[in-house]
């Protein structure tokens, strides 16, 4: 992913295959990322070409900012998009490391098991994160309680002792490309699982893990 920044065309003339967005195709992808990850109960994929190319664009309209004639009404317009752009980037990132906080033996797990080709949950950073939140957690355990017990008691599975997100909470969506024969599971024992279409634009409430592959794939959007 990489920005055609200030709305110049980009060079298609060098054979390359990555995908080029417009300044406000970015952002709309950034807010997209932000709310699926605000409203998902689980960790979602990492986006680092999409932070890399926001933080590239508003040093970009940091520099345009600077060249602009003082007092033009068009600088004040902007600077508070820059605000809000980041404010939503801080949100976005923060989101994620309250959630590596919560699950991190899940997280650590998921992407310790993923499949060769497989896209990442976690950035380099964030592995790095969840890795050393994960052994202070241990020896912070060990030092103030495991020491204290006997030795048949003085290890903690962390996999078991920590909650793992949860999947079967149910989620406010939008639906952005049409969808058919999505599998929904009962809710009482009396039902049957059925099948439901969703329409471009409709509204739903719905369970998580029914829709969490639309989310993955940009089908459908968390409100």
């Amino acid at each position: 992913v990489m920005a055609a920044a200030g709305g110049e065309e980009p060079d298609s003339d060098d054979g390359s295959e990555e995908l080029v967005l417009t300044p406000l195709q970015l952002i709309r992808s950034l807010e997209q990322a932000w709310m699926n990850e605000k409203f998902a109960p689980e960790l979602l994929e990492s986006k680092p070409e999409i932070i890399e190319c926001v933080v590239e664009q508003l040093d970009h309209m940091e520099a345009n900012l600077k060249r602009a004639k003082k007092g033009d009404l068009k600088v004040s317009i902007h600077r508070m998009e820059i605000e809000r752009i980041r404010y939503v980037l801080s949100s976005y990132l923060r989101c994620r490391l309250v959630k590596i906080e919560k699950f991190f033996p899940h997280v650590l797990e998921k992407e310790k098991s993923r499949a060769r080709g497989e896209p990442s949950i976690l950035s380099p950073e964030e592995f790095a994160f969840a890795k050393e939140y994960m052994a202070n957690t241990e020896t912070y355990l060990k030092n103030v309680a495991l020491k204290h017990m006997p030795p048949n008691l003085q290890k903690v599975a962390l996999l078991k002792s920590v909650p793992k997100p949860n999947l079967d909470s149910f989620v406010f969506l939008r639906v952005l490309k049409r969808q058919e024969n999505i599998l929904v599971e009962p809710e009482t024992d009396e039902q049957r699982e059925y099948t439901i279409d969703l329409e471009e634009g409709s509204q739903h409430l719905i369970r998580y893990k029914t829709i969490a592959p639309l989310v993955a794939s940009g089908a459908v959007q968390l409100i």
